[in-house]
Protein backbone atom coordinates (compact mmCIF):
# COMPACT_ATOMS: atom_id res chain seq x y z
CA UNK A 1 0.00 0.00 0.00
CA UNK A 2 2.80 2.43 0.81
CA UNK A 3 4.35 1.72 -2.61
CA UNK A 4 1.05 2.71 -4.27
CA UNK A 5 0.86 5.85 -2.12
CA UNK A 6 4.42 6.83 -3.06
CA UNK A 7 3.73 6.28 -6.76
CA UNK A 8 0.55 8.36 -6.55
CA UNK A 9 2.38 11.14 -4.69
CA UNK A 10 5.13 11.13 -7.31
CA UNK A 11 2.60 11.36 -10.16
CA UNK A 12 0.78 14.24 -8.43
CA UNK A 13 4.04 16.06 -7.81
CA UNK A 14 5.10 15.70 -11.45
CA UNK A 15 1.68 16.85 -12.66
CA UNK A 16 1.74 19.91 -10.42
CA UNK A 17 5.06 20.99 -11.93
CA UNK A 18 3.29 21.37 -15.24
CA UNK A 19 6.26 20.26 -17.29
CA UNK A 20 6.53 23.81 -18.59
CA UNK A 21 8.31 24.48 -21.81
CA UNK A 22 10.54 27.20 -20.34
CA UNK A 23 9.63 29.37 -23.25
CA UNK A 24 9.99 32.84 -21.73
CA UNK A 25 12.47 35.13 -23.46
CA UNK A 26 15.83 35.25 -21.69
CA UNK A 27 16.05 38.90 -20.60
CA UNK A 28 12.64 40.10 -19.41
CA UNK A 29 14.06 43.42 -18.20
CA UNK A 30 15.00 44.51 -21.72
CA UNK A 31 12.21 45.18 -24.23
CA UNK A 32 14.66 45.26 -27.14
CA UNK A 33 16.03 41.86 -26.17
CA UNK A 34 12.50 40.42 -25.89
CA UNK A 35 11.38 41.60 -29.33
CA UNK A 36 14.73 40.70 -30.90
CA UNK A 37 14.54 37.17 -29.53
CA UNK A 38 10.84 36.83 -30.37
CA UNK A 39 10.00 38.96 -33.44
CA UNK A 40 6.52 37.40 -33.52
CA UNK A 41 5.81 39.16 -30.22
CA UNK A 42 6.55 42.56 -31.72
CA UNK A 43 4.34 41.79 -34.72
CA UNK A 44 1.50 40.83 -32.34
CA UNK A 45 2.00 43.90 -30.14
CA UNK A 46 2.00 46.24 -33.13
CA UNK A 47 -1.09 44.61 -34.66
CA UNK A 48 -2.92 45.11 -31.36
CA UNK A 49 -1.72 48.71 -31.12
CA UNK A 50 -3.04 49.41 -34.66
CA UNK A 51 -6.37 47.69 -34.03
CA UNK A 52 -7.14 48.75 -30.45
CA UNK A 53 -4.80 51.68 -29.74
CA UNK A 54 -3.09 50.09 -26.73
CA UNK A 55 0.63 51.03 -26.77
CA UNK A 56 3.15 48.21 -27.16
CA UNK A 57 4.86 49.03 -23.85
CA UNK A 58 1.57 48.84 -21.92
CA UNK A 59 0.85 45.41 -23.42
CA UNK A 60 4.36 44.21 -22.63
CA UNK A 61 4.28 45.40 -19.02
CA UNK A 62 0.91 43.73 -18.47
CA UNK A 63 2.02 40.44 -20.00
CA UNK A 64 5.20 40.55 -17.94
CA UNK A 65 3.15 40.91 -14.75
CA UNK A 66 0.56 38.34 -15.69
CA UNK A 67 2.68 35.53 -17.13
CA UNK A 68 6.33 36.58 -17.46
CA UNK A 69 5.79 35.90 -21.19
CA UNK A 70 5.00 32.21 -20.64
CA UNK A 71 2.46 30.85 -23.11
CA UNK A 72 1.32 28.11 -20.70
CA UNK A 73 1.20 30.15 -17.49
CA UNK A 74 -1.41 29.05 -14.94
CA UNK A 75 -2.26 30.02 -11.41
CA UNK A 76 -0.86 27.82 -8.62
CA UNK A 77 -2.73 24.86 -7.19
CA UNK A 78 -4.72 25.12 -3.99
CA UNK A 79 -4.17 22.37 -1.44
CA UNK A 80 -6.36 20.79 1.22
CA UNK A 81 -4.53 19.97 4.43
CA UNK A 82 -1.44 21.43 2.78
CA UNK A 83 -0.81 18.40 0.56
CA UNK A 84 -3.87 17.33 -1.46
CA UNK A 85 -4.28 19.36 -4.68
CA UNK A 86 -7.90 20.55 -5.04
CA UNK A 87 -7.63 22.63 -8.19
CA UNK A 88 -6.12 25.87 -9.33
CA UNK A 89 -6.73 29.25 -7.73
CA UNK A 90 -8.56 30.42 -10.86
CA UNK A 91 -9.10 29.55 -14.51
CA UNK A 92 -6.53 32.15 -15.64
CA UNK A 93 -4.35 30.78 -18.41
CA UNK A 94 -1.84 31.83 -21.05
CA UNK A 95 0.14 34.97 -21.77
CA UNK A 96 -2.71 37.27 -20.74
CA UNK A 97 -3.96 35.14 -17.82
CA UNK A 98 -7.49 35.56 -19.15
CA UNK A 99 -10.19 33.86 -17.10
CA UNK A 100 -12.43 31.33 -18.84
CA UNK A 101 -15.55 33.53 -18.70
CA UNK A 102 -13.83 36.70 -19.92
CA UNK A 103 -12.07 34.80 -22.70
CA UNK A 104 -15.38 33.29 -23.81
CA UNK A 105 -16.93 36.78 -23.87
CA UNK A 106 -14.05 37.97 -26.07
CA UNK A 107 -14.36 34.98 -28.42
CA UNK A 108 -18.13 35.58 -28.82
CA UNK A 109 -17.79 39.35 -29.19
CA UNK A 110 -14.97 39.14 -31.74
CA UNK A 111 -16.13 35.96 -33.50
CA UNK A 112 -12.76 34.29 -32.92
CA UNK A 113 -13.74 30.69 -32.30
CA UNK A 114 -10.20 29.43 -32.96
CA UNK A 115 -8.45 31.96 -30.69
CA UNK A 116 -6.15 30.50 -28.04
CA UNK A 117 -4.81 32.03 -24.85
CA UNK A 118 -1.40 30.45 -25.37
CA UNK A 119 -0.94 32.13 -28.77
CA UNK A 120 0.70 35.57 -28.45
CA UNK A 121 -1.32 37.19 -31.24
CA UNK A 122 -4.63 36.10 -29.71
CA UNK A 123 -3.51 37.03 -26.18
CA UNK A 124 -2.48 40.55 -27.19
CA UNK A 125 -5.67 41.02 -29.20
CA UNK A 126 -7.65 39.97 -26.14
CA UNK A 127 -5.76 42.50 -24.00
CA UNK A 128 -6.35 45.24 -26.57
CA UNK A 129 -10.07 44.42 -26.69
CA UNK A 130 -10.30 44.40 -22.90
CA UNK A 131 -8.36 47.64 -22.42
CA UNK A 132 -10.25 49.46 -25.19
CA UNK A 133 -13.49 48.49 -23.49
CA UNK A 134 -12.08 49.68 -20.14
CA UNK A 135 -11.46 53.05 -21.75
CA UNK A 136 -14.99 53.11 -23.18
CA UNK A 137 -16.71 52.11 -19.93
CA UNK A 138 -14.40 53.56 -17.29
CA UNK A 139 -12.57 56.36 -19.07
CA UNK A 140 -9.11 54.86 -18.43
CA UNK A 141 -6.61 55.98 -21.06
CA UNK A 142 -5.16 53.09 -23.04
CA UNK A 143 -1.71 54.46 -22.22
CA UNK A 144 -2.34 54.44 -18.44
CA UNK A 145 -0.64 51.17 -17.54
CA UNK A 146 -1.35 51.49 -13.81
CA UNK A 147 -5.11 51.94 -14.00
CA UNK A 148 -5.53 49.64 -16.99
CA UNK A 149 -3.78 46.95 -14.96
CA UNK A 150 -6.03 47.57 -11.95
CA UNK A 151 -9.13 47.24 -14.16
CA UNK A 152 -7.62 44.17 -15.83
CA UNK A 153 -6.88 42.49 -12.50
CA UNK A 154 -10.04 43.43 -10.62
CA UNK A 155 -12.43 43.36 -13.55
CA UNK A 156 -14.24 46.47 -14.71
CA UNK A 157 -16.96 46.20 -12.05
CA UNK A 158 -14.38 45.75 -9.29
CA UNK A 159 -12.40 48.71 -10.58
CA UNK A 160 -15.55 50.85 -10.71
CA UNK A 161 -16.30 49.89 -7.08
CA UNK A 162 -12.72 50.70 -6.08
CA UNK A 163 -12.06 47.18 -4.75
CA UNK A 164 -8.33 47.65 -5.39
CA UNK A 165 -8.09 50.46 -2.81
CA UNK A 166 -8.17 48.00 0.08
CA UNK A 167 -5.43 45.84 -1.45
CA UNK A 168 -2.11 47.50 -0.75
CA UNK A 169 -0.23 44.64 -2.44
CA UNK A 170 -2.22 45.20 -5.65
CA UNK A 171 -1.61 48.95 -5.55
CA UNK A 172 2.12 48.19 -5.25
CA UNK A 173 1.99 45.74 -8.16
CA UNK A 174 0.08 48.23 -10.33
CA UNK A 175 2.82 50.78 -9.61
CA UNK A 176 5.41 48.21 -10.70
CA UNK A 177 3.47 47.58 -13.92
CA UNK A 178 3.45 51.33 -14.55
CA UNK A 179 7.21 51.62 -13.93
CA UNK A 180 7.94 48.63 -16.18
CA UNK A 181 5.76 50.18 -18.88
CA UNK A 182 7.80 53.39 -18.70
CA UNK A 183 11.05 51.40 -18.79
CA UNK A 184 9.90 49.34 -21.80
CA UNK A 185 8.77 52.51 -23.63
CA UNK A 186 12.20 54.10 -23.14
CA UNK A 187 13.98 50.94 -24.27
CA UNK A 188 11.78 50.48 -27.35
CA UNK A 189 12.66 53.98 -28.54
CA UNK A 190 16.30 52.91 -28.81
CA UNK A 191 15.88 49.49 -30.48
Amino acid sequence: MSRLFRALALVLLAASCGGGSGDSPRNLDNACSIVSERPEYLRAFKATERKWGVPVHVQMATIYQESKFRADARTPFRYAAGVIPIGRQSSAYGYSQALDGTWEEYVRDQGKRTARRDRIRDATDFMGWYMAESQNRLGISKGDARNQYLAYHEGRSGYARGSYRSKSWLMRVAGEVDQRSIMYAQQLRSC
